[in-house]
């Protein structure tokens, strides 16, 4: 499918997606959420896929948030509708039931924050910068930044990054546990890639469920989860990646995974 603000390219079984507004700093319209929803989707029914890397076009942005222009002329009931519609690429994104790896190569700023978050894994260069500035133009988040930031970093830092809206370093994300690695710039897309890859080897059923897991569980009650994960861990069993894993091991060679 051809898109206008967004390239997607395929390396084996990853598929890579960078977002191109460079002009707007990779700025989150209309169209290009349209677009991350219609990519994904096709991601989601391609089982040839088994990964993904989000990252922006350029050196200076990852996204450096919504377009203020579109915001700028919201009524209520427009404003909250572009807000349940961001939110719904990001639920999907975040539910895909692949693994997504967002490659922060600049500013995450706002709406760019959000996506990044709603990523099951995020990689930032040195230079990265994280932030919610939305205060400081009258607003709050609206892609469901109140909700993930505070489950990733804790409600007392959500509350700091929100209500002051002040932007924090790569190394300062990765203190508070919003991102998992910080790398070089140069060297951002090749740690990406062979996270991707290695993910990619995994199996895909236990990987969906495992993210399944951790998902639903955050949102019930412990023990409830703990029954979620019992359940799903009975249905693994049945599949043909199971038995693989199980007998490679035992043969001491390495493991072939159908997705089956």
């Amino acid at each position: 499918m051809s898109f206008d603000n967004l390239h997607v390219e395929r390396e084996a079984s990853v598929a890579i997606l960078t977002i191109q507004r460079p002009q707007r700093l990779n700025a989150l319209d209309a169209r290009t959420l349209e677009e991350l929803r219609q990519a994904f989707l096709d991601i989601q029914q391609d089982p040839s896929v088994r990964c993904v890397i989000v990252t922006g076009s350029g050196d200076k942005a990852f996204v450096a948030g919504a377009d203020i222009n579109e915001l700028a002329a919201d009524i209520p009931d427009a404003a909250k509708q572009r807000a349940l519609a961001g939110q719904h690429v990001f639920a999907l994104i975040e539910r895909l039931g692949k693994p997504v790896i967002a490659a922060v190569n600049g500013l995450a700023l706002g709406g760019g924050c959000e996506l990044a978050m709603a990523c099951t894994l995020r990689l930032a260069s040195d230079s990265a910068r994280f932030g919610q500035p939305e205060i400081n133009l009258g607003l709050i988040p609206g892609f469901a930044g109140t909700q993930r930031l505070s489950r990733l970093v804790g409600k007392t830092k959500a509350m700091e990054m929100i209500l002051t809206g002040a932007p924090i370093s790569a190394h300062q994300a990765l203190a508070i546990g919003l991102v998992n690695r910080v790398v070089s710039a140069a060297e951002l897309m090749s740690e990406a890639r062979a996270l991707a890859v290695e993910l990619s080897g995994k199996p895909p059923i236990a990987l969906r469920y495992a993210m399944e897991a951790i998902h639903q569980g955050l949102e019930v009650p412990f023990a409830e989860g703990c029954q979620l994960e019992a359940a799903l861990f009975g249905m693994v069993t049945t599949t043909d990646d199971m038995r693989e894993g199980t007998q490679a091991f035992l043969a001491k060679r390495k493991p072939e995974f159908k997705g089956r």
